[in-house]
């Protein structure tokens, strides 16, 4: 079909520069290890960071949800697709991440497209972690907000940026709690101490804290025992809990304004019963069994260890999120696949995901990971980095 023909060359462009991927089919469950391609691989891609995907409360739950409400909802949640089970799960969601108020939406990207989209105006302005996730930069685009960026997590440029948007109505101070390509943890006791200073609001992006960071795993503001001190907590369902979906905790406000004025909210339909169910059993599991997060946190420091011992570049990384930093993108690509052929699943992330010539392989760890899986992994890596020449001999 004719028209598409610019786009076809930036297609054989990105083959040439050896950039170009295909999807990757699973054929088994998300798991410490998955079939690909009939070949069994360990798994390091994966946000399954508890391994809650098949967890068999959720799979329970979302069963017997089928049974009795069905599979879909058949409208959003504004018209007719509230069920008693989206109110009860918010509520039980809110008191678990002690704030006021909880709001679903479709997933966490449309979450942060829906909270900034509709509270900011062009009386306000957003300041944002210059490498803040893409859903960020995207709820920005469709504010009329006035925009300023600091650098990654230095507050000195932080208070800059406050200093100059003193004129506006809303300062609104945006930041992951866990960035996603570098696995370091934002310093928000300082962005707090700098809101609170300056009078401006907080947003946190915790899609890789839920779950992770805090007791139970309730996130980065719970971490720094900032509970009630940050204005609004985003999140993601579909990471550590294991599920589908975005969440916001807030105020009873700001909840009540976003069920009128949240576009993703408003016109997308809401969430099939066995999510909700999932959702729910998971923050039980959250609860009930926290030795999963004590599992992830020592597989973490058990593989982080054995890539530095290897000599591999693991930048800032902090958390389960361990990235091995390799620079030319196409190179990136090559370690990828040679990792599979050595029986490990670890993309390669280059540009525009991240900065180019800054590509590396991202590797997460889970709970359900072995340590003879992790070391079996570690050998991998090995091999894979001394046969491309990124591992001295």
């Amino acid at each position: 079909m004719k028209g598409f023909e610019h786009l076809q060359r930036e297609l054989e462009e990105m083959k040439d520069n050896g950039t170009y991927r295909q999807l990757i089919p699973l054929e088994s469950e998300q798991g410490s290890t998955v079939t690909i391609k009939g070949k069994e691989v360990i798994q390091l891609s994966s946000n399954n960071y508890l391994g809650l995907t098949s967890h068999k409360r959720l799979k329970g739950a979302a069963t017997k949800a089928v049974e009795q409400y069905g599979v879909g909802t058949g409208s959003v949640r504004t018209i007719a697709g509230t069920l008693t089970m989206h109110e009860e799960y918010e509520r039980k969601l809110a008191k678990f991440k002690h704030t006021e108020a909880a709001l679903v939406f479709q997933s966490g990207f449309t979450t942060n497209q829906g909270v900034l989209s509709s509270m900011l105006t062009d009386e306000d302005v957003v300041i944002s972690d210059e490498l803040n996730h893409a859903s960020i930069i995207d709820g920005i685009r469709l504010t009329k907000s006035g925009r300023k960026i600091y650098k990654h997590v230095d507050m000195d440029s932080l208070e800059e940026q406050l200093l100059a948007s003193m004129d506006y109505r809303t300062r609104l101070i945006v930041t992951d709690g866990v960035f996603s390509m570098d696995g370091n943890i934002a310093p928000l006791p300082a962005i707090v101490e700098l809101a609170e200073k300056y009078d401006a609001l907080v947003m946190v992006d915790d899609a890789h804290a839920s779950g992770v960071l805090g007791k139970n795993g309730r996130g980065t503001v719970n971490h720094f025992g900032l509970d009630g001190r940050v204005h609004i907590q985003v999140g993601t369902l579909s990471k550590a809990i294991g599920v589908l979906g975005g969440y916001v905790v807030t105020s009873e406000t700001l909840k009540e304004y976003l069920i009128h004025k949240g576009r993703p909210f408003l016109f997308s339909t809401s969430h099939p019963p066995a999510v909700t169910a999932a959702c729910d059993a998971a923050i039980d599991v959250l609860l009930e069994e926290p030795q999963l997060i004590e599992k992830l946190w020592e597989n973490t420091k058990f593989f982080k260890d054995g890539l530095q011992k290897l000599g591999f570049d693991t930048g800032i990384s902090e958390t389960p999120i361990t990235p091995v930093l390799v620079g030319d993108d196409a190179l990136t690509h090559r370690f990828s696949d040679e990792l599979f052929n050595e029986g490990v699943f670890a993309q390669g992330i280059v540009y525009p995901t991240v900065p180019k010539g800054s590509g590396r392989i991202r590797t997460i760890v889970t709970a359900e990971h072995s340590k003879e899986e992790l070391a079996t992994a570690l050998s991998a890596f090995e091999r894979a980095g001394r046969n491309l020449g990124l591992l001295k001999e």
